[in-house]
């Protein structure tokens, strides 16, 4: 079982790790060209994927050599059959890095049995950063952004939803007539469109109430926002019905899911 010395070691390292993929993957964008090609699955992933993905392995191996990764680049070379392991997505909304959006993340998440219990959101363009602290709670850190010493911190907490009124957002690449039917049956005060793994931490900030995703999508892209709604009072359910979103599942695929403020009267 993982002690609260752990914990601590998760905040410092996945933070520092964050920051140093995110530097990287800004100096990539800030190229007139760079490398894109599709990968197996036809998935698009950039040499600012790849290296954001070296920088992290190599930091977390060298600082928790105990523990089991798994990364998106990497995942082909993985038999996952740990209690707990680190899961990482160095470069998610690859869409949105290529078409020069801003809503692309670095993912970095600790689960163990099952549940993503620590984790970090890092939107380099958008100079936002979301994590866990060693007690599980959630913040967001205001900048600079200075990889020795963390920044002003503000706690995260779901906001008490009005089911009269929610605020939705679902994903900007990733939309489909499914999903717009789901989210017709709320009554809908306002609905907007984001990139990545910022969407839980919209949810988590008290930005909406509810984001729903009926696509394909793996642990590696759910899994550090997942923890940080977890730590700010929110929760991750499977679509059909309703449980936690359990990780460590062969192939690391996801169900769709719903993510939202416990206040948020789900609908079947």
């Amino acid at each position: 079982m993982t002690g609260t010395a752990d914990f601590a070691r998760f905040e410092t390292a996945f933070r520092k790790l964050a920051l140093a993929a995110g530097k990287v993957i800004m100096e990539v964008r800030g190229r007139p060209d760079f490398e894109a090609r599709r990968k197996s699955d036809n998935s698009p992933v950039t040499e600012a994927d790849e290296a954001a993905d070296a920088v992290i392995a190599a930091g977390l191996q060298a600082a928790f050599p105990d523990i089991a990764l798994v990364t998106e680049e990497q995942a082909a070379s993985h038999d996952l059959t740990a209690a707990r392991f680190l899961i990482v997505d160095p470069l998610d909304g690859t869409r949105e890095f290529i078409n020069r959006k801003e809503d692309f993340t670095v993912n970095i998440a600790y689960v163990e049995d099952g549940v993503p219990l620590r984790g970090v959101v890092y939107a380099p363009a958008k100079g936002r950063m979301f994590y866990t602290r060693a007690d599980g709670s959630a913040v967001e850190e205001v900048g600079p952004f200075d990889p020795d010493r963390p920044g002003a911190l503000r706690p995260l907490r779901v906001r008490k939803a009005d089911n009269a009124a929610l605020m939705v957002v679902a994903s900007k690449s990733h939309r489909d007539q499914a999903t717009d039917d789901y989210i017709a049956r709320y009554r809908v005060a306002d609905l907007c469109s984001a990139g990545s793994s910022l969407k839980f931490c919209l949810v988590a900030s008290g930005e909406a109430d509810l984001y729903p995703r009926l696509g394909r999508t793996m642990e590696w892209d759910t899994a550090a926002g997942d923890a940080v709604l977890r730590g700010a009072g929110g929760q991750v359910v499977t679509f059909d019905t309703h449980s936690p979103l359990a990780y460590g599942k062969a192939g690391y695929a996801n169900p769709f899911f719903i993510a939202a403020s416990p206040s948020v009267t789900l609908l079947p």
